[in-house]
């Protein structure tokens, strides 16, 4: 490469790349699933975040993606995840991880927002976003969590249309990962294998069928499909509560957490609200973390040291030199 502010002329090489505009993230995306598929020591297994802070927390945990997953981004408006969040919030959200993280960022759609057309234009607006990832499932709206009680499913024609209307967004514009999940296990095996078989003729990057009850199942999906499969545990959900290794070996590529981070933020800030309030006739509030170690973790330390950059005097960028009167500082004396 050329120096730092010089063009250069650079010849770029992204593995598994499917849209007609290339994304160096899907690229690093579908990459990562297509060797967790063909591996079953591998799988990519992360906790759901729903913001800026969180995303960035998973990826200092070690975690290779962040999934912004329907659930814990309704709960950070207050909100049950019952379809109330619409497109645009989770472009926001979207915007808001991808500019804290390094890592691909996959996010949920829920059901595309309304018709194909609106699926179509979801898709490319997640990408245009940031958005490495999409996934787009095939309940009615408005959407429910899928281990809770009332949901219901599409016909197999909206369904298609809906995979269908992804897969020409990711093909036509910007790549984008196309994950297609079915709650339609509430209708039957057949049915959930007839419309995941039918999702991956179509073109879809992964599956996901949602609620699998146990071990037995999810092994019979795997085999059947025969492609990237997508899992989820939710602690105390209709699915069995495996662990990652176990469904990695299971022939998995990925596992996410959605209610793990969420249910942690309820309990701590209920208990950290019960304990301020005990203090409160007591003494001194409690003690969570250091005040530097709030500092540096919503990230005043970087803040800080990007700020050395920019500081100027008369002769320029200062950037820790020193400056005319042998000192260091923006004005120069």
């Amino acid at each position: 490469s050329g120096k730092p502010g010089q063009t250069t002329n650079e010849n770029i090489t992204l593995p598994n790349v499917r849209g007609r505009i290339p994304s160096l993230q899907a690229s690093r995306l579908r990459t990562m699933m297509l060797e967790a598929y063909r591996d079953p020591s591998k799988i990519l297994a992360h906790a759901c975040s729903y913001d800026g802070l969180s995303s960035r927390l998973v990826e200092e945990a070690g975690f290779p993606m962040i999934f912004l997953a329907g659930y814990p981004c309704a709960s950070s408006y207050g909100l049950p995840d019952t379809g109330y969040i619409a497109m645009a919030e989770m472009c926001d959200k979207i915007q808001e991880a991808v500019r804290q993280v390094s890592v691909p960022v996959m996010a949920d759609a829920d059901t595309g927002y309304g018709s194909p057309m609106n699926v179509k234009r979801t898709v490319q607006c997640f990408a245009e976003a940031g958005a490495a990832g999409i996934m787009v499932e095939d309940q009615t709206w408005p959407k429910r969590c899928g281990h809770t009680k009332g949901k219901a499913v599409v016909s197999r024609g909206e369904a298609f249309a809906r995979a269908q209307a992804a897969c020409d967004a990711r093909n036509e514009g910007k790549d984008i990962f196309v994950l297609a999940r079915t709650d339609s296990l509430i209708l039957g095996w057949d049915e959930a294998m007839t419309r995941a078989k039918e999702f991956k003729r179509i073109g879809v990057d992964a599956v996901f069928v949602e609620a699998l009850p146990d071990r037995e199942a999810m092994s019979k999906c795997v085999k059947e499909l025969d492609m990237p499969v997508f899992a989820n545990i939710i602690e105390g959900g209709l699915t069995q509560n495996l662990s990652a290794k176990s469904l990695a070996e299971l022939g998995f590529c990925a596992v996410a957490y959605p209610w793990t981070l969420v249910a942690a933020k309820l309990k701590s800030i209920r208990e950290t609200l019960e304990a301020l309030k005990k203090s409160m006739t007591e003494g001194a509030p409690p003690m969570i973390l250091s005040y530097s170690e709030v500092c540096e973790g919503v990230g005043f330390n970087r803040y800080w040291d990007e700020e050395e950059r920019y500081k100027y005097n008369e002769r320029g960028l200062v950037n820790g030199a020193v400056t005319t009167s042998g000192t260091n500082g923006t004005n120069g004396h």
